[in-house]
């Protein structure tokens, strides 16, 4: 295999790998709203509407965090790529 093979099996790769973060980041968003519906929506009050807003951001601080590493090592592969 010579090196614009391995460079394009990378590329490949590095795209499945990016695909495969942002729908786990969709799949937990989606998951986070789910719970809120699951949980809230039974015995939804006044209470539970005003603080609804803190309660979903609660619940989207994985899919967050996950899309905020994605992005770093998005960063990351196109640093390195420009220095090869």
């Amino acid at each position: 295999m010579d090196k614009t093979q391995g460079q394009n099996l990378k590329i490949k790769v590095n795209r499945i790998y990016s695909a495969l973060w942002l729908t786990a980041c969709v799949l937990l968003s989606l998951g986070g709203i789910a719970a809120f519906i699951i949980l809230f929506a039974p015995d939804f009050n006044i209470y539970w509407f005003i603080l609804s807003p803190i309660i979903i951001a609660m619940y989207q601080i994985p899919a967050v965090y996950l899309f905020w590493r994605w992005r770093k090592w998005k960063e990351r592969i196109k640093d390195k790529n420009e220095e090869a």
